[in-house]
């Protein structure tokens, strides 16, 4: 019998989707059919694909209201939100396609009467990326952009909660004009994509997930050795300076830490703030909070919807639990959330103090709709906490002196660092993270990297 996936909508339990997994003999084909496909679309001129590709952007673009309601019953993120989604696809898209021509460049090293010498970026051959649940879209094409647009043919797993995202997208591609075989959707179950990523006809995996997940993809590929790109898990840190502007910083981390219920990989976890304002910031950031509107995220109103699942909220009760036991303080009361209800993914937001790094809150990543707060003393002190983590994504600082964000960020181990603001992938910025959040990079100039070799030309006159 062959096995299927489901999606149970975090909303109500119900089953939203239901599809069968690939067979063995599906990916066999698929493969053979993204090789063959692979070699004509790489011969495509350049302007060609980039056509197709941003009028596969403006098909997307156009089904915005139906891909936020398809988002908001497979994952829970509010409807006021989830259309969004499109938007932020389109504007990587566009700045990845805009950049291709200079990036996909030949490479002049000499051109004389002796020699005539360059480099050329060719495509790796097939690439699989594996997106997650969180954001189905706007990781999806951080990688598949790019890497159709340099000439490499994708293979495309969704998450089995998100599996209509590869769906749309495969059928916009097709509509938009791709040709068969390109670019394909296929619903993998674990040990079929360890398989596939082992297979030598894959030249790139990109895969955006848990840190588990990345050494799974990690430990399959040895002895293949593709092209390897991971964005995984993050447990990002904001300080908040003396000098910031409170208003500006309350409300710029409370959104980091709570926007889609917590459920970022750069989203805001835990937050450092100078003693000197410390009161002042956790007083307003509460207040924020406890403003926030739990609920049917069906609801326009709604501000924060349900967990992805309800196993997901149980961690995250935990890590509170545990903290509160250790000696936390828990400022928002969970009945002022009556939509909260234990054992479902229906949980209400906290915000601990009193906390250290002693405490799984402030060390694992939660994913949820909870956030550390710590006094710090000054710079110093909160730059220490900052780098005590297995993580490295992003960090966050709140100041009104860029010259010290410019110099607080070169201590900061982390991908990213953020001065005033958070969570947020400007497109022409390298996406990368650093110990367990991962390796590789993605957007910018440099996001074609990745996906393409180079390859010398060394041709002499006679």
């Amino acid at each position: 019998m062959t096995k299927r996936l489901q999606c149970i909508s975090p909303i109500d339990g119900s089953v939203y989707v239901e599809r069968p997994y690939a067979t063995d003999t599906e990916v066999e084909a698929a493969l053979d059919r993204a090789v063959a496909a692979q070699r004509a679309w790489r011969a495509t001129p350049l302007d060609r694909r980039i056509a197709i590709l941003s009028d596969a952007v403006d098909r997307i673009v156009a089904e915005r209201d139906d891909l936020g309601e398809e988002i908001t019953r497979s994952m829970g993120r509010p409807i006021a939100a989830s259309p969004k989604e499109a938007d932020i696809f389109a504007e990587r898209a566009r700045y990845m396609l805009d950049a291709a021509p200079r990036e996909l460049a030949d490479i002049p090293v000499a051109d004389d009467s002796a020699k005539h010498q360059f480099i050329r970026r060719e495509p790796l051959g097939v690439a699989l990326i594996v997106v997650p649940w969180n954001y189905p879209y706007m990781t999806a094409v951080n990688a598949v952009w790019p890497a159709l647009a340099a000439g490499n043919a994708v293979l495309l797993k969704p998450s089995a909660q998100t599996p209509l995202s590869g769906e749309r997208m495969a059928r916009i591609l097709q509509e938009a004009g791709l040709p068969e075989g390109v670019f394909q959707c296929l619903h993998l179950d674990r040990a079929t994509t360890a398989r596939l990523v082992a297979d030598r006809r894959i030249g790139f995996v990109g895969f955006t997930g848990s840190v588990p997940g990345g050494r799974a993809i990690q430990e399959a590929a040895d002895g293949n050795f593709p092209g390897l790109g991971l964005e995984l898990g993050g447990k990002d840190p904001a300080y908040i300076r003396p000098d910031a502007d409170l208003e500006q910083a309350v409300d710029g981390t409370a959104d980091g830490a709570f926007f889609n219920s917590g459920q970022s990989c750069c989203g805001i976890e835990r937050i450092y703030v100078h003693a000197d304002i410390y009161d002042d910031f956790l007083s307003r950031f509460v207040e924020t909070v406890n403003g926030l509107e739990l609920g049917d995220p069906l609801n326009p109103e709604t501000s924060l919807g349900p967990l992805v699942r309800a196993d997901a909220a149980k961690l995250v009760r935990r890590q509170i639990e545990a903290a509160v036991a250790a000696g936390a303080t828990a400022h928002i009361d969970p009945r002022a959330f009556p939509a909260a209800s234990d054992g479902t993914p229906y949980m209400a937001p906290q915000v601990l103090t009193g906390v250290d790094h002693s405490m799984a809150v402030m060390m694992d990543e939660s994913f949820g709709p909870v956030v550390g707060i710590m006094r710090v003393a000054g710079d110093e002190e909160a730059v220490r906490l900052m780098n005590d983590s297995p993580f490295g994504l992003t960090a966050s600082i709140w100041t009104r002196d860029l010259d010290a964000a410019r110099r607080l960020g070169d201590e900061v181990a982390t991908g990213t660092v953020f001065a005033n603001k958070s969570d947020y992938l400007d497109p022409a910025l390298a996406w990368v993270g650093i110990k367990d959040s991962g390796h590789g990079c993605t957007l910018s100039r440099l996001g074609y990297a990745p996906l393409t070799r180079p390859k010398s030309f060394n041709l002499h006159r006679i």
